[in-house]
């Protein structure tokens, strides 16, 4: 199962994140329309500003190397309730996938929304 994969990844992705500050790792695993898997990982900077999410980590992988046809994203975080992404990364994905899935995994469950659900009334591309 695609879901399956995108989860795994994203478990992969969260064993590199760089989290000497908050001691919370997160991954993620964005799936493109060809069948791609891109993951990445959250990595902290003393200058907290410039840390990068996991989701925004994944997301500038996959459009560096050509692909803007999201599906799917899965985000792992370090608790039992799933770790929803924060306004920031809502905002970046939202630029490239209004109905992006976004699948939320926690030790205890998994949910899943349609990014519209977590950013209702969004500014995008269109609003220009």
């Amino acid at each position: 199962m695609v879901e399956d994969r995108l989860i795994q990844k994203a478990l992969e992705a969260q064993k590199n994140a760089y989290v000497p500050y908050s001691v919370f790792p997160v991954g993620a695993a964005l799936l493109t329309a060809d069948g791609e898997i891109f993951s990445g990982c959250n990595v902290e900077n003393a200058s907290y500003g410039l840390t990068i999410c996991a989701e925004r980590s994944a997301c500038v992988k996959a459009i560096s190397e050509g692909k803007k046809d999201f599906i799917a994203i899965a985000i792992v975080g370090d608790q039992d309730n799933p770790t929803p992404p924060c306004g920031a990364c809502r905002q970046f994905l939202y630029e490239f996938k209004p109905d992006l899935k976004i699948h939320l995994i926690g030790r205890e469950e998994i949910i899943t929304f349609d990014l519209r659900e977590l950013l209702p009334e969004a500014f995008g591309p269109e609003n220009l």
